[in-house]
């Protein structure tokens, strides 16, 4: 069994991604008073959030559509999708175009931070809970210290997330193409 060293500790390869284990650049941004990571090679850009076109029976996480250089992207609330307070659009929230499973998808987050570099010792493994998006979508907890005051960001695999059933975003057969 491989393992991967986290924080000083080893703990079982299975635990830590090995894309995570290895550290990596994440993009950082907020969700109610929480902070989030993601892979920043996912990312395609930032825009400011802008009121999509609805569609008829989609989840309530699922805002809508905007036409993206005419690519129909659809938007997903992540704070909606995570059963977090109620959302409240203001000058800060923003949509992070991402690419994942061959697909453009929009994300709506409160506030985008600053891209962060993670490196292997720093990277904790995720706790295990279960609940409607359990824990498989969060690769770990990136442990980030500023002086004195450490914050932990939570590293999410946004392409398993947004592929996930729970989601139905994305066509399983287009993910294994």
């Amino acid at each position: 069994m491989q393992t991967a060293a986290i924080s000083g500790s080893t703990v079982p390869a299975a635990k830590v991604p090995v894309a995570v284990a290895a550290g990596g650049q994440f993009l950082s941004f907020r969700l109610g008073a929480e902070e989030y990571g993601i892979d920043i090679l996912k990312v395609q850009e930032i825009r400011s959030y802008e009121a999509p076109t609805q569609i008829a029976n989609a989840p309530p996480f699922v805002k809508g559509v905007v036409n993206l250089r005419g690519e129909i992207v659809p938007i997903v609330d992540l704070r909606l999708a995570f059963a977090l307070d109620a959302v409240r659009y203001d000058d800060l929230t923003v949509v992070i175009i991402l690419n994942v499973a061959q697909r453009v998808v929009g994300a709506v987050v409160d506030a985008v931070s600053d891209v962060v570099e993670l490196q292997a010792g720093l990277i904790r493994p995720a706790p295990e809970f279960s609940g409607a998006l359990g824990t498989s979508h969060i690769l770990g907890l990136g442990s980030l210290k500023h002086g004195d005051v450490e914050r932990l960001l939570i590293l999410t695999d946004i392409e398993q997330l947004m592929s996930s059933a729970a989601m139905g975003l994305i066509d399983e057969t287009r993910v294994l193409n």
